[in-house]
């Protein structure tokens, strides 16, 4: 499948949603598949840290990147969607000269080790020193991926306002060709897009004769202005008037709309909006898709798309073919676009997970790490827990199924996993069966199964529970978790229904009481007995049964345990979120609520008073009949 590259100023990252086609399905993931993208660069974002929300960050099937202002808020900001399923980059740093920092980190990009530099950096005397570099990179303007196969530059470069930022502006222009330069010429491929701001050549602007005319300027003049002069410095068959400047003799880079379309009229990608100049396509072509020679050859198409409404500019794009020539073989487009052994000849090696992500990744920053969309938390399947499956090996080799030579007792565990799927609760022992090893049971009889090895036994399936009181619910059995798991909401509102205490186990009629299998039934908990009856828990020690027996032995209706009342559980709910009732005042009448205005420990609380109003009543039958003493607190009264 071909891959996509789609850049967009959007005026606003939320801008596009009060436009069709997007206002019907009002998500990020359905704005990238009707622009049929892959990797989409938005420009103009305008938004803080504390503006991201859920489903600008945690967009399913896809990472992002941010640039923010770090002065000017909500301005300017550069931010790049990539397709997880196409492409996956290796590296990702903000800013164009390379002086700001990972997050978290104090050592800034240019300084981290080489394997973790994207490289390119301005040297020293490249740059002039009118402006810093923290100043150019302090207003979001840039964020750049490397992928195996190229490095991918998204910038917003400064617009034309006034001449307080002329100096500004070719000095973040000049940045860009220095950066661009210096990483050709260490050998790698660039991919530079984004709205530049500039308009490169007379066939990207409308009007320009009128406007030349009434500035009263000449076509060589105004193709010799700096941020002009620079761009086509920096791609070929650009228009530079008079001799190339030091330093750039070459050009480097391809005008990819400009290659497939090099006499188009009218290829404008933003309008004057207070004019409204769209309809009429009096516009300019300021939003450019440009790369090295390197991988010219690799798009098979680069366009604008004029007719997607939602920002005062318009998308452009440029596809790369689905095999592309990468040294001297070709090779699918994932194999270069993705780290190495996740695809080999177009075909997945392994799933991109979180463990893919790099520091800069929205997706790590602490409000968003580690979260769920509401979609996942009811529909993802969560894999096994590790500790179930850990404990379950445990459990098959603790000593059951194993012969116990000092014992000479055979135990045989099945094990009965009654937990849900992805839960973290262990599995427990259904039943257990005892038999007697040695030839001569009758004759020599042998001693139960240790309470101490027990126990052992039983932290393969739990942690081990004090002995004590505390141990015993109300029905006198322990603590287990053999019985049924809560599984839905639903179970809480339904009435418990109380399990009647069972009878100790009696021995069957001709078998002798003090016989081994008996013994050893009676000081192994969780065993099945000669009757075929089964002790409370796998896990309680010997005493924790005795006690459990002498629960169970206890006459009819003497549990302390509280059946549920149904009807009574729903009268107290219908007291306690029904109506509430204003109390009576002293005439009987009722009171009535007011709210203490007067500043103070009370001010804003509500309390009933009597409704009578104060001083003479007004009522010619009454005569002068006062409001009486009933003060009630609205949060002391309960009304039920």
């Amino acid at each position: 499948m071909p891959l996509r590259i789609t850049t967009w100023n959007v005026n606003g990252i939320r801008n596009p949603f009060g436009y069709q086609p997007w206002r019907e399905n009002r998500s990020f993931q359905a704005m990238f598949d009707t622009l049929e993208a892959d990797i989409v660069v938005m420009q103009e974002t305008k938004i803080q840290r504390k503006d991201l929300r859920d489903d600008m960050v945690l967009v399913p099937g896809w990472d992002v990147y941010f640039s923010f202002p770090k002065y000017k808020k909500g301005y300017s900001g550069v931010a790049i969607y990539t397709r997880s399923s196409k492409c996956c980059p290796i590296r990702a740093e903000e800013g164009i000269t390379g002086v700001l920092c990972p997050p978290n980190s104090s050592t800034k990009f240019r300084e981290l080790p080489s394997d973790l530099q994207i490289g390119g950096y301005p040297k020293p005397g490249q740059l002039s020193d009118s402006i810093d570099e923290q100043t150019l990179d302090s207003e979001g303007r840039c964020v750049i991926l490397e992928f195996p196969a190229f490095v991918l530059i998204g910038v917003y470069s400064p617009a034309t306002r006034d001449e307080t930022r002329t100096e500004f502006r070719e000095a973040y222009i000049d940045a860009i060709d220095v950066r661009v330069r210096n990483l050709v010429a260490m050998g790698k491929q660039v991919f530079l897009c984004g709205d530049l701001n500039i308009v490169r050549s007379p066939l990207d602007t409308a009007g320009l004769a009128e406007r030349l005319r009434k500035e009263g300027m000449t076509l060589d003049e105004f193709m010799s202005t700096p941020p002009r002069r620079l761009l086509n410095h920096l791609v070929f068959g650009g228009t530079v008037v008079g001799g190339r400047d030091e330093g750039r003799e070459e050009p480097v880079l391809w005008d990819l709309c400009r290659e497939f379309h090099p006499t188009r009229a009218g290829m404008f990608t933003c309008w004057e909006t207070k004019k409204n100049a769209r309809p009429g396509n009096f516009g300019s072509r300021i939003d450019y898709v440009l790369c090295s020679s390197g991988i010219k050859d690799w798009f098979i198409d680069a366009n604008i798309q004029e007719g997607l409404l939602g920002s005062d500019h318009c998308p452009v794009y440029a596809t790369i073919g689905d095999a592309v020539s990468f040294g001297d073989t070709n090779v699918p487009i994932e194999d270069v676009m993705n780290p190495a052994g996740m695809f080999k000849g177009g075909k997945r090696l392994r799933e991109w997970s979180s463990k893919d992500l790099l520091p800069t990744s929205a997706k790590l920053i602490p409000e968003f790490d580690r979260r769920q969309s509401i979609r996942e938390m009811f529909f993802k399947k969560s894999a096994p827990s590790a500790k179930t499956s850990t404990q379950a090996q445990m459990d098959n080799q603790d000593g059951r199924g194993v012969l116990d030579a000092a014992n000479g007792v055979k135990t045989t565990g099945i094990l009965e996993n009654n937990t849900t799927p992805g839960s973290d609760r262990n599995p427990t022992i259904a039943s257990v069966s005892v038999s007697s090893t040695t030839p001569n049971s009758a004759a020599s009889p042998q001693k139960s199964v240790p309470t101490k090895r027990q126990a052992e036994s039983s932290t393969a399936v739990r942690r081990p529970q004090k002995k004590g009181k505390g141990n015993l619910n109300r029905a006198g059995s322990t603590n287990s978790t053999t019985g049924s798991s809560q599984s839905t909401l639903k179970g809480f509102f339904k009435p418990k229904t109380p399990v009647p205490d069972e009878d100790p186990p009696t021995p069957a009629q001709g078998v002798d009481e003090s016989s081994p299998e008996l013994k050893a039934d009676r000081d192994c908990p969780g065993v099945q007995t000669a009757s075929g009856a089964e002790s409370n828990s796998g896990t309680s020690t010997g005493d924790d049964v005795d006690n459990t027996l002498e629960q169970s032995q206890k006459p009819e209706g003497s549990s302390s345990e509280k059946v549920f009342d149904p009807i009574q559980a729903k009268e107290s709910w219908g007291k306690l979120l029904g109506k509430r009732v204003v109390p009576k005042c002293e005439h009987g009448e009722d009171c009535q609520m007011l709210v203490t205005k007067k500043p103070g420990i009370n001010c804003g609380r509500s309390f009933f008073m009597c409704a009578r109003p104060l001083g003479p009543s007004g009522d010619k039958e009454q005569g002068t009949e006062f409001r009486c003493r009933t003060f009630i607190w609205s949060s002391d009264w309960s009304g039920r």
